[in-house]
């Protein structure tokens, strides 16, 4: 499936002439559950080889199926990271921390709120990510390719503490203390709170990508068998962005192509055509260099969630089990706009895309145990409110001020000059799911469920500058995504110690996404009222088939895992981008049907203690299995391969363990990637590397656990492609709308608790 994560909005229609219509490894699991297939899991050694604050989409990369790249090497910038799960993009799984949903239909980016931005990886006790489509009980309104679900670790029972200090290459260092109280009463209270500071040097032009956070929890033990927990997560980012780049950049203008930032005179200089562009940058075919050299761009979001949650035992047999929360976004993400000059005569403004959402929600469901069954019901409500607008703000005349900064703060010369539109919107949604376990027989357990959705948004556009957009009216009104019945049938059967089967086939829908004017996979994107109606007549809500089966092998010595699955994508909708090289366009495109079949082998051998090998191979054919007639043109997409997805991936990794020194070596090898829909751009394949060192010296002092850990990222400093599709793929030839991925980097930690 194609990657969408527009950094900046797509600029007016009518200046593109377009009218756009329409062990040691990874270990696997299976659970008895009510409500959850057989999963994959990350396990706390495969963690600890990370570098402290890594996303945990990076961790997820070891499986089979996934991929996984960004622009930096924590993988915390939010519009350069690129997660596929068996060719489903992120913003097509189910993700939850502590159950609550992370990417509905949230405007700011395809993936909602960021998964990094979520939670303190040091805090993460489990991450388990579904073989096939995923729970029907999870609370999500995306999970057409399946779950990724991470649980926060508890307070710990004794009072006490950890801190942790990671320096690394071009400046970047990163920060984590965490404070328990441990028990407090005889009644078990305990909690924690925890700060982490990241601050990543670029490793390309100037600037930082800088985030900090905040998490906390309570347990509170009631009784024997139940608790109440208090969960919160605060963070804040202030990122510069890495400029997108093209095929024709990257022949013409190499690897390294910054912005400009912070030399304000030489931007100023090309934008006011006074001042030469750098060597290069009019060479790139077709397109204008002054376009390339762009001063600067980045974002500036912070995050507010909590919740709590309710895990009681009524009887011996029954269980209710609720979470309440709330999630509060607030994000700029900005850009230098030459074609928008500011009043005072600056040349270029700089152009902010502001969001704003508000969501509250509550899950809750009963499970009683009646003989060989295990029912479980359950209700999932969430009312979620979102702003969208775009607001020029005015840059200096050259010697007269500082530059107002991409990260903001953006006020500094006062109230915007141009607006260009505001969006609001309001969704609820609310699901309903009943699902039974049935042990058959001693180690054959058949799952079946179902989940009924809808999912309703009204609103549009409240502001529309015509002068701006080109349009007189901007689409405004209701779409409502329902079904009734969304099953969900699983077989697994155990046959010995050793020995597992099992099948899982589901049916899943996609709410409608929200977007503003000409950015994203909505309709609400569309140029004018007009083209909405008419698109919303003939519309429906995207819908998966996921087919999949499995054998597990499972000894002291080998651990091996085999799945084949299908899935059948039923009305996509999607962006394709057309227009000129840095200025793409969204198109919304129904694809009407995309068919993705493949397989997945994993095999980890642990022949002497300490040894872990593990190597897997997947493979995955996704095609397009429909022409695409559209406002842009007719494009024979039948059976042209998804964009952005590799067909191959090849992962192998090592780690050896003996007394307090542990080392481990990962690569992984992602074969050729296609750009356009049409496939005649694509990307080639390539080798990322990684190893790393870690040496735990136990009880020092009064310190407990000293740890010094040492890694590499990307070891043979390879040159690749990341984020592709940022301002949406292209239906054919070249657009500047992929990002590079991060070079080699160096990273030394020590960590230690007392």
């Amino acid at each position: 499936m194609p990657a969408h994560k527009t950094a900046v909005p797509a600029k007016r229609p009518q200046r593109a002439n377009l009218e756009s219509r329409s062990t040691e490894s990874v270990s696997v699991t299976a659970r008895q559950l009510t409500g959850r297939d057989a999963e994959q899991a990350v396990s706390k050694a495969v963690m600890r080889q990370f570098v402290p604050g890594t996303s945990p989409y990076r961790m997820l990369d070891r499986m089979p199926g996934v991929s996984f790249t960004s622009t930096d090497p924590f993988g915390i910038d939010s519009f350069g990271a690129n997660l596929y799960v068996r060719g489903f993009f992120m913003n097509q799984m189910g993700v939850t921390v502590d159950g609550v949903p992370l990417n509905d239909q949230t405007y700011q980016s395809v993936s909602g709120m960021s998964l990094a931005s979520a939670i303190i990886p040091d805090d993460i006790q489990s991450m388990r990510m579904s073989q096939g489509a995923g729970s029907v009980e999870l609370p999500s309104t995306n999970t057409l390719g399946g779950t990724i679900q991470i649980g926060s670790s508890d307070p710990n029972d004794k009072r006490g503490g950890k801190i942790s200090q990671s320096f690394g290459s071009y400046n970047s260092y990163r920060t984590y203390v965490r404070l328990d109280s441990g028990k407090l009463n005889s009644s078990g209270t305990k909690f924690y709170t925890s700060y982490a500071r990241t601050d990543e040097g670029m490793w390309m032009g100037s600037g930082d990508q800088f985030m900090q956070q905040v998490d906390a929890k309570l347990v509170q033990p009631i009784g024997q068998r139940s608790r109440m927990s208090a969960f919160f997560n605060w963070s804040s980012l202030a990122q510069w962005n890495y400029p997108d780049t093209s095929v024709g950049i990257l022949k013409n203008l190499g690897w390294r192509t910054p912005h400009l930032y912070p030399n304000y005179g030489l931007a100023y200089g090309i934008a006011k055509g006074t001042a030469a562009l750098p060597a290069g940058y009019s060479g790139v075919p077709g397109i204008d260099g002054s376009e390339i050299a762009m001063y600067d761009g980045g974002q500036a979001e912070t995050n507010y969630m909590g919740g709590l949650h309710f895990d009681l035992a009524l009887t011996d047999n029954l269980t209710w089990n609720t979470t309440v929360y709330g999630h509060s976004q607030t994000g700029y993400y900005s850009y230098t706009d030459s074609e928008d000059p500011s009043p005072n005569g600056a040349p270029f403004s700089e152009e902010v895309w502001q969001n704003r959402q508000e969501r509250y929600g509550l899950d809750t469901s009963l499970r009683y145990k009646w003989g060989r069954h295990t029912i479980e019901g359950g209700v999932w409500y969430e009312n979620n409110n979102q702003q969208a607008g775009l607001f020029n703000y005015q840059q200096p005349v050259l010697g007269e001020g500082a530059p107002l900064k991409a990260v903001g703060p953006y006020d500094v010369y006062g109230k915007a000059f141009l607006e260009g539109y505001n969006f609001q919107w309001t969704t609820n949604v609310m699901q309903f799911h009943l699902q039974d376990s049935i042990r058959l027989t001693e180690g054959l357990t058949l799952h079946a469920g179902f989940k009924s959705m809808v999912a309703t948004t009204s609103g549009g556009a409240n502001y529309n500058n015509a002068d701006w957009t080109g349009s007189d009216e901007l689409p405004n009104g209701s779409l409502t995504a329902s079904q009734a019945f969304l099953p969900h049938l699983n077989l697994d059967w155990h046959i010995n110690n050793h020995h597992e089967l099992y099948v899982d086939v589901a049916e899943n829908m996609r709410a409608y996404e929200v977007s503003a004017y000409g950015v994203a996979n909505s309709v609400y994107s569309v140029e004018d009222q007009a083209t909405f109606q008419a698109q919303k007549k003939s519309l429906e809500p995207s819908k998966a088939w996921v087919y999949l089966g499995g054998y597990r092998y499972t000894s002291k010595y080998l651990q091996a895992n085999a799945t084949v699955y299908h899935a059948s994508l039923i009305h996509p909708i999607l962006a394709a981008a057309v227009g000129s090289l840095t200025n793409p366009v969204s198109q919304v495109i129904d694809f009407g049907h995309i068919s993705m079949t493949g397989a997945n082998g994993d095999i980890t051998l642990t022949p002497i203690e300490g040894l872990s090998i593990s190597n897997n191979l997947s493979y995955n054919k996704g095609t397009y299995d429909r022409d695409v007639d559209t406002a842009g043109g007719f494009y024979a997409l039948a059976g042209k391969n998804i964009v952005n997805y590799p067909a191959w991936m090849y992962k192998t990794s090592v780690s050896y363990t003996w007394k307090g020194a542990t080392a481990h070596f990962d690569a992984n090898y992602y074969s050729r990637r296609y750009y356009s829909f049409m496939n005649d751009t694509s990307v080639g394949g390539y080798w990322l590397a990684n190893a790393g060192m870690q040496y735990r010296f136990g009880k020092l002092s009064v310190l407990k656990d000293v740890t010094a850990s040492f890694n590499v990222y990307n070891l043979f400093n390879t040159k690749y492609i990341a984020m592709m599709g940022q301002n949406d793929n292209p239906a054919t030839g070249d657009y500047q709308s992929m990002e590079r991925g991060a070079v080699r980097e160096f990273f030394g930690t020590v960590s230690a608790s007392f």
